[in-house]
């Protein structure tokens, strides 16, 4: 095992890069849910993929973003900053040629690490004109130093084996700290939850209240199936209306698509009930958020 490497990736980038969506590519299973609203990751969520030589340990972080104005944000940013401190490499994701005042953000934070950064430019395959990904790569490449620059394609999975090369040789040699079935930290009561916000996220699109989150309220097994009660907090009355849909057809449809979602993980049967109550203002208070799951040393 002398040549075994072992290490931590984080994967970092403002809101909606596709650092989830290149988790759960890399590791060939969801893991991080994912939709095309900004700050869908909210936790820090790891992905262990084990290999012959080598073992990956990625960590999927919330966007790192500007706006700090509620209690909510300010947590996805500690707890996507404090990340960068604790791993051996960093893969830091941009949107394509897109530069924003949120990735200089990224890049000051990256400042203040010691390890390895890998640019990962990502969504190449929706480019209007590939021509100019060359002359774009090279205005990158001149915001600071990277280990390398590699354009990639997360959700069609171009060039993700290189990028996945460039990592492992960064890392340390070192023994495997997981066991090697193991894919992430999370619990599947964790999961469960992610996938009942993901399809909450994914119907209401801009309708969906921000000041949402799901909690589970009871978990258990028996031989035949699964039983899980899940409670779906908003902030105000008018958003439980939003979340419950005319004549509960929204909520029926978010609990339908939950469910099977939450089958495949732990391949059996699910009884899946839905909930929603309000909790004023949760999103913006810091004890509430630590009640409801949001701990800084997660």
């Amino acid at each position: 095992m002398s040549d075994f490497r072992c290490g931590y990736i984080a994967l970092v980038g403002r809101p909606n890069v596709g650092k989830s969506t290149l988790l759960n590519r890399i590791l060939g299973q969801k893991i991080s849910i994912t939709s095309r609203r900004p700050q869908t990751t909210r936790h820090r969520v790891l992905g262990i993929k084990s290999q012959a030589a080598a073992q990956l340990i990625y960590v999927d972080t919330p966007g790192i973003h500007g706006f700090s104005g509620r209690a909510m944000n300010r947590h996805m940013n500690r707890t996507a900053s404090s990340v960068l401190q604790e791993v051996d490499v960093v893969v830091f994701l941009v949107d394509g040629l897109r530069w924003t005042a949120d990735d200089d953000l990224v890049l000051k934070k990256l400042g203040q690490i010691a390890c390895p950064v890998i640019l990962a430019v990502n969504k190449i395959d929706l480019l209007g004109n590939r021509e100019e990904l060359l002359p774009g790569l090279q205005v990158l490449s001149e915001k600071r130093s990277f280990e390398q620059i590699i354009p990639i394609s997360a959700s069609k999975g171009d060039n993700v084996d290189e990028l996945e090369a460039a990592i492992e040789r960064l890392l340390p040699q070192a023994p495997p700290l997981f066991p090697e079935d193991q894919v992430t930290d999370r619990s599947v009561r964790f999961l469960a939850a992610e996938l009942v916000r993901e399809k909450l996220f994914r119907k209401l699109g801009k309708e969906l209240p921000y000041g949402l989150t799901v909690e589970i309220e009871q978990f258990k097994s028996d031989a035949a199936i699964t039983h899980i009660h899940a409670l779906i907090w908003v902030e105000r009355k008018s958003q439980k209306y939003i979340v419950i849909g005319k004549q509960g057809r929204v909520l029926k449809e978010v609990g339908t698509e939950a469910r099977k979602d939450i089958e495949v993980l732990i391949d059996g049967r699910v009884n899946l009930k839905l909930w929603v109550k309000v909790k004023e203002g949760w999103a913006d208070d810091e004890r509430a958020l630590h009640s409801l799951g949001y701990t800084h040393d997660e």
